[in-house]
This record gives C-alpha cells, sequence and structure tokens, in this order.
C-alpha cells in the first residue's frame, strides 16, 4: 500500500476513518473493586451509542494498579459528540474517586493488519484513515464559558491583565500560546502546546497567577464552580471543554504579516457538528487557494457552538466571504441552514456577509506567545 503524506500541516475529525481511544488510568489503592464496578456500568452505556463497535478493560501485567480502557468507534464524530455531551459527564462520574490519574489519546485508524495479512477496509466497520497528515508538534485545545451579562468589561479587564505563567513545563513540554476571545458574555480560551497538552493544563492551573484571576472572575460566571473542589473543578473545566475537530496551516504567508482572529456561530440544535464539518471543507479548499487571506484555520466545536480560529493577512472584512468560510458556490445558503435563529442566516451579497462577520466576530482580548524556554 503506497503512503503519501499531504505537504499541508493537517489534523481533521472528519475524514472518515475509524477512531481508536486509548484511556489510561492509575487507580488508587483499594480502589479497584469500585472502579470494576463502575466500568460496568459505564460499557453497557457505550455500547448503546451509535457509531460504537467496541471496547477493551485491560490490566498491568506489570503494576496492578495501572489499567487501559480502549474503544473502537467507526469515525470521530459520533465518539466526539457522546464524550462532549452531559450524559457522558454522568455516566463517567462514579470513576472520579477511583482514579489517581487519567491520560486519554485518540488516534485515527492507519492501518491493520491480522494473521499476518494487511486487511482491507471493512465498510461496517469504518474506514482507514488514507494517508498519514503531516504534524508540527502542537496540540490544540480551547474552553469556553459564559458570565453574567453586564459584567463583560470586568471579566474582560481580569482577563487581559493577569501576569503570565512560566510557559516551559517540563523538557518535553512548554505552553506556547494562549489566546482569549470575547464575544457578547462567551469566553474562549485558545492553547496551543507543544508536548503533553494535559501536563501543561495542570502546570498552569497550579500557577499562583492563575489560581487569581480564575479566582477573581468566579463570581461573574454563570456556571458556578468551587476550585477549591476538586469535583467541582473537574466538572466545570469537562463542560467547558472546546475540543479541536479541524486544523489545517498552508504556511504559505509570512507569519510577521499574520494576525489572529476568531468567529463564532451558534448553530441549530443538533447542527454543530454539521456545521463544523461544512467549515473545515472550506478551510481545506482555502489552503490550496494562493488568493486567500487565510493561512491557517482551526475549528473548535462542542454541542452547538462552533469557533473559527483563523490566522489571516489583512483585516477580516476585506474578503468576508472568505473570511465566514462561505466563499464558493452555495455555500452561503448551506451555512444558513445550519445558524441557529433568522438573524444568523447569511445573505449572498457581500455587503450582508461583512454585517454578518461584524455581528460574528470575537474581540480578542490578549494573546500571548511563550518567552522562555
Amino acid at each position: 500500500m503506497t503512503t503519501t503524506l499531504s505537504e499541508r500541516i493537517s489534523q481533521s475529525a472528519f475524514d472518515g476513518s475509524r477512531l481508536r481511544v486509548v484511556l489510561l488510568l492509575d487507580l488508587h489503592d483499594g480502589a479497584q473493586k469500585q472502579f470494576l464496578e463502575a466500568y460496568e456500568h459505564m460499557r453497557n452505556q457505550v455500547a448503546s451509542i451509535p457509531g460504537h463497535i467496541s471496547d477493551q478493560l485491560c490490566q498491568s501485567i506489570e503494576n496492578p494498579s495501572q489499567w487501559l480502557i480502549t474503544s473502537e468507534w467507526d469515525s470521530a464524530p459520533p465518539f466526539l459528540a457522546w464524550v462532549n455531551s452531559e450524559e457522558h459527564v454522568a455516566t463517567v462520574q462514579p470513576l472520579h474517586s477511583c482514579v489517581r490519574d487519567t491520560r486519554s489519546l485518540r488516534f485515527s485508524v492507519l492501518r491493520e493488519t491480522g494473521k499476518g495479512f494487511e486487511t482491507v477496509p471493512d465498510p461496517d466497520r469504518g474506514g482507514l484513515q488514507t494517508s498519514p497528515r503531516l504534524g508540527d508538534g502542537v496540540v490544540r485545545h480551547a474552553l469556553t464559558f459564559t458570565v453574567k451579562p453586564g459584567t463583560e468589561d470586568i471579566v474582560a479587564k481580569l482577563l487581559a491583565d493577569y501576569e503570565s505563567p512560566r510557559s516551559r513545563v517540563d523538557d518535553q513540554t512548554r505552553l506556547r500560546r494562549t489566546s482569549l476571545f470575547m464575544h457578547g458574555n462567551r469566553v474562549v480560551r485558545a492553547v496551543e502546546v507543544e508536548g503533553d497538552l494535559m501536563a501543561a493544563l495542570r502546570h498552569v492551573s497550579r500557577q499562583p497567577e492563575i489560581r487569581a484571576v480564575e479566582e477573581a472572575i468566579n463570581p461573574y460566571l454563570e456556571q458556578d464552580r468551587d476550585l477549591s473542589d476538586p469535583d467541582s473543578a473537574r466538572m466545570f473545566f469537562t463542560r467547558a471543554a472546546l475540543p479541536t475537530v479541524h486544523h489545517v496551516s498552508a504556511g504559505r504567508i509570512d507569519p510577521g504579516s499574520l494576525k489572529r482572529h476568531a468567529v463564532v456561530y451558534q448553530a441549530k440544535e443538533g447542527c454543530g457538528m454539521a456545521l463544523a464539518r461544512l467549515l473545515a471543507g472550506h478551510d481545506e479548499e482555502a489552503a490550496d487557494d494562493t488568493s486567500s487571506p487565510i493561512d491557517s484555520s482551526t475549528i473548535f466545536q462542542r454541542d452547538d457552538v462552533v469557533v473559527r480560529l483563523l490566522e489571516a493577512s489583512g483585516p477580516l472584512d476585506a474578503q468576508p466571504a472568505q473570511a465566514l468560510g462561505i466563499h464558493g458556490p452555495g455555500k452561503a445558503a448551506r451555512l444558513a441552514r445550519l445558524l441557529d435563529g433568522e438573524a444568523n442566516a447569511v445573505p449572498a451579497t457581500d455587503q450582508d456577509a461583512a454585517r454578518f462577520l461584524a455581528r460574528s466576530e470575537m474581540r480578542l482580548i490578549t494573546d500571548r506567545r511563550a518567552t522562555d524556554s
């Protein structure tokens, strides 16, 4: 089987390939019985989720406190819809008191071998990733939450004025960039990490300057949280997670001329994944378009909220259709069908697209790059 590499930096949940999810767990002493009971309940729940194929529970032969749960899905979107749901939050809650540490990894299936031969894709089990993708060693993730209406300016000042934490986590992990945006009362914090994302997030959460600003914004959050209570903090950040579903970087524009922007889209109920898929297809096409001002795009999606983080040369309103992801025949109409409310309908004219962009572009609060190593 010939292996080809795409020239662009790319990651995607929309390539149609099967997904392998790996969950590494380190149990508390004496928690084995409770863990097994919780797992039995969880696996029965997961087995009924559309797109789930199978799962395995494994125990280390070297350290009985270390466990491994693997699951296979026919593609990434059904898994992401499940893992970001309130049902999932409730299902895994009993595991939290059993587990000392966890790490979750997600992989597209590229090749499959059995009994000495390489298998062809089984249409009943989903496809294989068509070719390896090129990476840049960066993990992208975002969080989103809302603040009480009327407190937006107070929160924006708190989020803009904090002292940056030390970016170096360890020899393998570094926090590379953090960007904060607001749109109305919604906050989006996007991070880029070289190395282990979870190690970087734990490192940041322990820094005094970060803990201080998190405590300072607590009174203004619409969702209550108690950062001194591990369960409360875990639930808040689980619900705030805004996972990356697509990233593409063409690398054709001088980085010095690029500016960071974010556009937020509110999809109709149940249409968030379809909206993210539509925008991902546009941005893949734009990566090959030498006239496009957009050099890279990262799409984050959770439920019906989609955020598109862009690196672009020049102002977005210079080419509003490109900036919105509706450049090309029929795209404005397809986007409009997926958006929530008549006010979000995207007309076909450039003037109306520019007005929609003005309503949807997020306000940049702070954009910080690592300076230390």
